[in-house]
């Protein structure tokens, strides 16, 4: 479908996951819509599996981002958060239905009609393209302002790893001084989730398979203990003493291990996506009503919040910016976990049309 408004990013066109220069088209700015000038966005787990297809849902030609900030240009007749210059987001979603119980709640992410941000179908039948690119079109419910002592760069990744960690410690209770935490991974999700739970005065123990990785997490990120899960002594030692725990790991890997280590009435809450499914014993859930739950991003009001609050305590990601012709190298690292700790891509100095492609 041909929109009025040329665009240009990069895409990927086959399972093969290559990312090259592509030229589409945006809407029109609609009455309710936003248009944005695209400086940064930032590279995120899950686009290294869609621009390979490894979720089966893919659609190609695939533009990946939803980490998305920029400036506003232009904005609808009937646009009431936002005005030309005001600095700006886009995360995970671009559409829900509106009128569903979750839309209700300011649970949209919850909707069943939630319209992804990239390779997803838009209402009127196109196919949504993300951030890999030099505009964005979206309807203002779906747009975040970004704060003004927020650095740019660092704001991208706080729209998915930020929300997707923030919006557990929130709903389960782990968002409150003393509470104990655990968190499991250290990519780019789980340092968020150490400097969130941090943020909110939580005592913070990070659960990981690389003993390498202690210094960085107490030193750097401000955890206040590491436990090495393939040791069963440091494991032993902190059996029953987490309130709750993040699951971050996209891995196939045990829960038992990670059962035992919560409290009476803990909760087991995972934010990662392992492609296979993982095996649940349920006695050790018996012995202690203790909980396993999932939970996805967050809706539009609880990610303003969480920028929010990202920017009155300073919490923000670890990043490596590239350029966009670094893209191929970055998907490559990331795929062996080299990065500390989120890509952003440079957008606005950095993605240029070639005119001899023309």
């Amino acid at each position: 479908m041909e929109h009025p408004k040329k665009a240009f990013g990069w895409a990927a066109r086959d399972t093969s996951g290559l990312l090259s220069p592509f030229r589409f088209s945006r809407r029109q700015t609609g009455e309710k819509d936003v248009t944005f000038k695209v400086l940064y966005c930032g590279i995120c787990h899950s686009d290294l599996h869609m621009i390979r297809n490894e979720w089966n849902n893919s659609i190609y030609p695939l533009v990946p981002g939803h980490e998305i900030v920029g400036e506003v240009t232009e904005v609808g007749t009937k646009v009431e958060k936002f005005k030309v210059g005001d600095m700006v987001g886009v995360g995970c979603m671009v559409g829900s239905c509106g009128s569903c119980q979750s839309c209700a709640e300011n649970l949209e992410n919850y909707c069943p009609k939630m319209i992804l941000t990239y390779g997803a179908e838009y209402v009127d039948g196109s196919i949504t393209y993300g951030g890999y690119s030099d505009l964005m079109v979206a309807d203002e419910h779906f747009v975040i302002r970004i704060p003004d002592n927020l650095p740019l760069d660092a704001a991208g990744p706080l729209l998915c790893a930020g929300i997707t960690v923030y919006s557990p410690l929130r709903h389960f209770g782990l968002d409150k001084p003393g509470v104990h935490v655990g968190v499991v991974g250290l990519g780019g999700v789980g340092h968020m989730a150490v400097k969130f739970a941090k943020a909110f005065g939580a005592n913070v123990t990070v659960i990981s398979t690389s003993p390498d990785k202690k210094e960085e997490a107490i030193k750097n990120l401000g955890a206040d203990s590491f436990v090495v899960s393939r040791e069963r002594d440091q494991m032993q030692a902190v059996m029953g003493t987490l309130d709750g725990i993040i699951d971050t790991v996209s891995a196939v890997h045990p829960l038992l291990p990670l059962i035992a280590l919560l409290k009476s009435q803990g909760k087991l809450v995972m934010v990662g996506v392992p492609e296979k499914p993982l095996e649940l014993p349920v006695f050790p859930l018996l012995m202690g009503r203790k909980l396993v739950a999932g939970t996805l991003i967050g809706g539009m009001k609880e990610t303003q919040e969480m920028i929010d609050f990202a920017a009155k305590h300073n919490v923000k990601p670890d990043i490596e910016v590239v350029p966009i012709d670094y893209v191929n190298k970055a998907m490559e690292r990331l795929a062996k976990a080299d990065v500390k700790y989120r890509f952003v891509i440079d957008i606005g100095n950095t993605l240029k049309p070639d005119p001899s492609r023309d």
